[in-house]
């Protein structure tokens, strides 16, 4: 005899399993992107700089061809990029012994703090800490080497990565509009329609979180190069370049970024100076939170502050660096699809003239 199943349970079987096989297929996908990880990264890219590039070759298109106006947009940017980091370097490279003795001197000063109030540290622990140190460095020589020839190999990762993401924003840029047209071409005729009104409003989502997050890292590299400056720490602008790229990681990016320049702070400037760096943590934070975000993401973005960390958290625990960089835009492509997916269609509006009878 046949047990009777209520409703109830019979409704959360059938979610239940449905949940099973999406969470299968999320979980196949995830593995396919982490086999190719690398062109995974590379068409992120290749959006990111169409999303920032793409306005300026519009602009440019006025005037000029079309595919000239997309070779001087990307041309130029790239050529921008190098000139920064040529820069970066060679002041790096030029400061390099002044840092090294400045460094080394406050490497005393830090000692010196430590063992006066209100920390009370031994010099015996401190040198003890010291040999610590440098046993570690010599044991562990072998690896580190391994480590550093393993990073050049990702740096070859890198550079192929950069080339393919500029090849494929070539194309995106030239003619992008196109390649859309022709997917939805391959699509059934009543699919159509969903998947333009859920790609567009991704595409949308997707661009203004890209230009808006670049204009919140350039005022924070601005605010903390300024005070760099005036403060006089060192390589103010190598550590300015370093607070832009790591605003691309809600919440976490700009404290990590800071606390490197509070150790330079602290080793070059002394300890006054490291608690005002330190300070600017707290600046920053603020200014970003409940100046910037609202102001330049919230009309592109519209997730909570809570969503925002469980997104970077999740996507630093999957992938990494990586996984933090991109898990915010994709849950925010994510969530703005699905509310272009809920809405009603917007009705077509007849054509007023479409029954008009030519006269005689």
């Amino acid at each position: 005899m046949t047990a009777d199943v209520s409703g109830g349970l019979r409704v959360t079987a059938a979610y239940a399993w449905r949940l099973l096989v999406l969470g299968a297929a999320a979980y196949a996908c995830f593995k396919i992107l982490g086999r190719l990880q690398l062109v995974a990264v590379a068409l992120f890219l290749a959006l990111v700089v169409t999303s920032v590039l793409r306005p300026a070759a519009n602009l440019l298109a006025r005037w000029l061809p079309r595919g000239l106006a997309t070779a001087v947009s990307l041309v130029g940017s790239v050529v921008m990029v190098l000139g920064l980091l040529a820069l970066v370097g060679g002041l790096v490279a030029s400061e390099s012994g002044r840092l090294g003795e400045e460094f080394a001197g406050g490497a005393g000063r830090i000692e010196r703090w430590l063992e006066g109030s209100p920390f009370h540290v031994g010099h015996a622990a401190l040198a003890n800490l010291q040999d610590k140190a440098t046993a570690y460095l010599s044991q562990h020589r072998s690896a580190l080497l391994s480590s550093a020839l393993s990073g050049a190999g990702r740096v070859l990762e890198v550079l192929a990565g950069g080339v393919l993401a500029l090849f494929c924003s070539l194309f995106f840029i030239h003619s992008g509009e196109r390649f859309w047209h022709w997917f939805q071409a391959l699509l059934p005729e009543r699919a159509r329609d969903p998947w333009d009104r859920a790609g567009r409003a991704a595409w949308r989502t997707f661009a203004g979180y890209t230009r808006g997050i670049i204009i919140v890292a350039a005022t924070n590299a601005v605010v903390v190069g300024i005070a760099l400056f005036l403060l006089g720490v060192p390589l103010a602008l190598p550590l300015m370049l370093l607070e832009f790229f790591a605003a691309f990681v809600p919440l976490v990016g700009s404290p990590v970024a800071l606390a490197v320049a509070t150790v330079v702070a602290l080793a070059s400037r002394g300890p006054v100076v490291a608690v005002v760096v330190l300070a600017l943590i707290v600046v920053v934070g603020q200014l970003e939170g409940h100046v910037l975000h609202p102001l330049v993401l919230s009309w592109a973005v519209r997730l909570h502050p809570v969503v925002v960390a469980l997104s970077v958290i999740a996507g630093g625990v999957l992938a990494g660096v990586i996984g933090a960089v991109v898990a915010v835009p994709m849950v925010s492509v994510a969530w703005s699809v699905f509310g272009a997916l809920r809405a009603p269609p917007a009705p077509s509006v007849p054509d007023p003239h479409a029954n008009d009878k030519p006269h005689s």
